[in-house]
């Protein structure tokens, strides 16, 4: 109970997360922003399909954290900074069952050489 009064909430509320699941999370934020009704069924479905490719099990939050990845390795391809682009394609390579990750690794063995 002297922990509950010497820590702060949230480190408290980790705490107990932890103890209770035996997992520890990383400390999170909630961000508001404004977006227009005509703008939610095009969000909706990039998450939804990023879930697909990431896993159902996914958090809404981590799907939006890829789209941004993605994005991101898109725009800064033509700034001529391809560590932002390897990170992105090493992040989706993970996620691909092993029959397509033998696929990928041989299309990139042929370009190669």
């Amino acid at each position: 109970m002297h922990k509950a009064r010497e820590l702060p909430k949230e480190d408290f509320r980790r705490k107990v997360e932890k103890e209770l699941t035996g997992r520890e999370e990383e400390p999170s934020e909630l961000s508001h922003f404004k977006v227009y009704k005509s703008q939610i069924p095009l969000i909706e479905q990039a998450i939804e399909t990023a879930a697909l490719m990431l896993g159902t099990d996914k958090s809404r939050g981590y799907c939006l954290e890829m789209i941004c990845a993605d994005f991101l390795a898109g725009a800064r391809l033509d700034n001529g900074n391809p560590e932002i682009l390897l990170n992105s394609i090493s992040s989706y390579y993970k996620f691909l069952p092993g029959e397509q990750q033998r696929a990928f690794l041989e299309k990139i063995r042929e370009k190669a050489s």
